[in-house]
C-alpha cells in the first residue's frame, strides 16, 4: 500500500528542522555511482532551471511514534540522494574554507546547510545513513568528520580510493572550478546551493517491503534496480537486527554464505526461494497461505515467514541451501555418492522443476530413510521423465510445479522403496504415452527440440562406455560445446552435389524432398567433436576424415554410436529409416519409466 507519493525539493527532503533519517538498509548494495554519474547529476543541476526533476526514491516508513526520529528505510534512490548528501558536503566545505568572509545570511546557510547532514537535535545522527559494505558508512562519516560536521570519525584506511571519498572530492574540485572564474566566489557558490536546493525528487513512502517490490516493477528509471531477492535480504536482516542485535554481522555472514551456495545467477537464486516455499507449503501454510510462490507474491511470502520468526527462516533456508546446491552439482558431499552423474544428467534435460521434490526428499531422507540408490533411482526417474516431456510437451511446462507439490502430498507416510515406487507410478501416469513418445522420437526430432536431441544421442552414445574409454560428450571450451550434433546428410540451403548423386541419383529436386523429410530425423544425426570440419563433405570424406596427426575425427571416432556409419558404404533414404528405427528402440528402452537406470 502506497503511504505518500510528494514531489519535494531537496531542501525540504533535508529539512533542517525536520528529525527524518533517511537509512540505507545495512545490507544492500554498496554505492556504485561513478565519475559518469556525478558529471550528470551536477551538469543537469547546472544547466537546468530551478526544479529540475532528479528522479525519484521509494521508501518504507515503518514509524509509529510521531515525537521520536522518523527513520525511513531507503529502498530505492540511495545512490541518488547519497550523492547529493555528499554534494552538501562539498558545498559546505567551500562556504566553511571562506567562512571568514561570510555575511550574516551566509553564515546561516552554512548552518542550515550542516543540519541537513546531521540532525539539529542529536549531533551525531547523519541525515542520510549509507550502507556497511565496502566501509560506506564509514567512509561517509569521515567525510562528514574533516570538515567538523561530526566529531572523532577517523578515516578508514584506503578510504580516498573508494567511491564515497572520490565522489565527495570530485564535487569539490567542480565547485571550485566554478569560483575560480567568478568574481565573486561566494555568491557564485550561493547560486548553485539554491538550483541544488530547489531541484525535486518525487518521494514514494510504502508500508513494506512487497508495496516496494510492486512499484519496483512498474518503474524502469532505476540503473541497478533492486531485486526480490535483495529485498528479502534486508527484510529479514533488519528484522535480526531488532531481535538479536549484537549477532547481525553473523547473520549477515550466513546470509552471503547462502548466496554462496546458490550462486550469482539471480535466476537460480530466485528460483530456489519460490521452490523452497512450494516444497515445504504444507508446513509453510500456517504462517503464510498461497497456493503455489510465484515471483509477484514472493515478497509477501518471505515477509511473512521473516515476522513470524525470523531466525528460523534463516535457519531452515540456510539448511535447505546447502542442500540445492547439491542438487545443482556445486558442493560435493560424500554422503551423495553416485548422484553426481544423474543430477547433471538432471540439469542438462532441463529438469529444474523437479528440484522442489528433490529438495524435499533431500531435506526428510533421514525421515523418509531413503538410501542413496533409492535418491539415484528418483533422479533417475526424474531424468526419464524430463526427456519424455521435453519432448512431448506432455504435462505442459505451466503445470509442472503444482504438480511435483502434489506429488510431495502424496508421499506423506511413506519411506524407502515404496516412496520410491509411488513416485515411479505418479510419473508414469502424468507422462506422455510410449506411442506418442516413440512418434515424435521417429520425427524430425532435431527440428521438435535441439536440447532433447542433443541429450538422447549423447545417452546413446554414454550406453556403451567404459570407465576406460569415458568421453565427456558435454565438455565446453569457449563457451561452446566440443562435441556437437552433426548431420549425416547436411540440412544445408545449397545441397552439395555428391550428396545429391548418393541420396538421389542425381536428382535435385528430389534430393531437396528427402532433406525436408529426412534430415532432421534420429537415423541422420550424430555426435562429432569436429563438426566445423565436417559440414558439407562427402559421406566417404566424413567417415574417413583425419586430424593433422592422422587421428580419426570423422564417424571413425571410437562412438558406438557410429558404428552403422563406419560399416556403411554409403548414405540413403533406407539408411537413415533403418537407422531411426533401432535408435528408436533404444530410446524407447533406455527412457522407460517402468524399467531400471537410465
Amino acid at each position: 500500500m502506497i503511504k505518500s507519493v510528494n514531489n519535494y525539493p531537496v531542501s525540504q527532503l533535508f529539512d533542517t528542522d525536520s528529525s527524518v533519517v533517511y537509512a540505507i538498509p545495512r545490507y544492500q548494495r554498496e554505492y556504485t555511482w561513478t565519475k559518469h554519474q556525478w558529471e550528470n547529476l551536477f551538469d543537469d543541476i547546472m544547466e537546468n532551471n530551478l526544479g529540475y526533476f532528479l528522479g525519484s526514491i521509494i521508501c518504507i516508513n515503518q514509524t509509529t511514534d510521531a515525537l521520536s526520529v522518523q527513520k525511513l528505510e531507503l529502498v530505492d534512490g540511495q545512490q541518488r540522494l547519497t550523492t547529493l548528501s555528499l554534494l552538501f558536503a562539498a558545498v559546505y566545505h567551500a562556504l566553511k574554507t571562506r567562512e571568514v568572509h561570510l555575511d550574516d545570511d551566509q553564515r546561516v546557510e552554512l548552518i542550515n546547510l550542516k543540519r541537513k547532514m546531521v540532525l539539529k537535535k542529536v549531533d551525531d545522527q547523519i541525515r542520510v545513513v549509507p550502507q556497511i559494505q565496502n566501509h560506506n558508512l564509514d567512509d561517509y562519516r569521515a567525510v562528514l568528520s574533516e570538515m567538523d560536521v561530526l566529531k572523532g570519525c577517523d578515516v578508514p584506511a584506503y578510504a580516498g580510493n573508494r567511491k564515497i571519498f572520490r565522489a565527495y572530492r570530485y564535487f569539490q574540485g567542480r565547485i571550485e572550478e566554478l569560483v575560480n572564474t567568478d568574481d565573486n566566489p561566494l555568491g557564485r557558490i550561493m547560486d548553485f546551493l539554491e538550483q541544488v536546493s530547489h531541484a525535486c525528487l518525487v518521494k514514494i513512502e510504502v508500508a513494506s517491503h512487497a508495496d516496494a517490490y510492486t512499484l519496483f516493477e512498474s518503474l524502469n528509471d532505476r540503473g541497478m534496480p533492486l531485486t526480490a531477492i535483495d529485498l528479502i535480504k534486508n527484510k529479514l536482516l533488519a528484522r535480526l537486527e531488532t531481535t538479536e542485535p549484537g549477532k547481525v554481522d553473523y547473520y549477515f555472514d550466513r546470509w552471503n554464505r547462502l548466496l554462496g551456495h546458490l550462486g550469482d545467477d539471480y535466476a537460480i537464486q530466485e528460483r530456489f526461494f519460490r521452490q523452497y516455499y512450494n516444497a515445504f507449503r504444507d508446513e509453510l501454510k500456517s504462517v503464510h497461505k498461497v497456493p503455489v510462490a510465484t515471483r509477484s507474491n514472493l515478497i509477501q511470502i518471505y515477509e511473512k515467514l521473516i515476522n513470524h520468526d525470523a531466525k528460523e527462516c534463516l535457519d531452515k533456508i540456510s539448511a535447505a541451501g546447502c542442500l540445492y546446491a547439491l542438487i545443482l552439482s556445486r558442493n560435493q558431499d560424500e554422503a551423495l555418492n553416485g548422484l553426481e552423474k544423474p543430477l547433471k544428467d538432471l540439469e542438462r534435460i532441463q529438469g529444474a522443476p523437479s528440484y522442489l521434490l528433490l529438495l524435499n526428499l533431500l531435506v526428510r531422507r533421514d525421515v523418509l530413510a531413503l538410501e542413496n540408490n533409492h535418491l539415484a533411482e528418483i533422479v533417475s526417474l526424474l531424468v526419464r521423465f524430463f526427456v519424455r516431456r521435453n519432448l512431448t510437451d506432455t504435462p505442459p511446462t505451466r503445470d509442472l510445479t503444482r504438480l511435483f507439490m502434489a506429488m510431495i502430498e502424496t508421499l506423506s507416510g511413506l519411506s524407502g522403496g515404496d516412496l520410491v515406487n509411488t513416485i515411479r507410478e505418479q510419473l508414469s501416469a502424468i507422462s506422455a504415452s510410449d506411442t506418442i513418445f516413440a512418434d515424435k522420437l521417429s520425427g524430425p526430432i532435431y527440428d521438435e527440440s535441439s536440447g532433447v536431441t542433443r541429450f538422447v544421442l549423447c545417452s546413446l552414445a554414454e550406453q556403451s562406455m567404459t570407465k576406460e574409454s569415458w568421453v565427456d560428450l558435454w565438455k565446453f571450451d569457449n563457451k561452446k560445446f566440443v562435441w556437437t550434433i552433426e548431420h549425416i546428410f547436411p540440412q544445408g540451403a545449397n545441397i552439395p552435389l555428391p550428396w545429391v548423386d548418393m541420396i538421389a541419383s542425381g536428382d535435385e529436386a528430389k534430393a531437396r524432398e528427402v532433406q525436408q523429410t529426412h534430415v532432421h530425423k534420429l537415423g541422420n544425426l550424430t555426435i562429432s567433436g569436429f563438426n566445423s570440419s565436417l559440414g558439407n563433405k562427402s559421406f566417404k570424406e566424413k567417415k574417413n576424415r583425419t586430424d593433422r596427426e592422422g587421428r580419426p575425427v570423422g564417424y571413425q571416432n571410437g562412438l558406438k554410436l557410429n558404428e552403422d556409419l563406419v560399416s556403411a558404404e554409403s548414405w540413403s533414404v533406407d539408411h537413415i529409416d533403418s537407422r531411426t528405427t533401432k535408435m528408436v528402440e533404444q530410446a524407447m528402452a533406455l527412457f522407460d519409466l517402468n524399467g531400471g537406470d537410465a
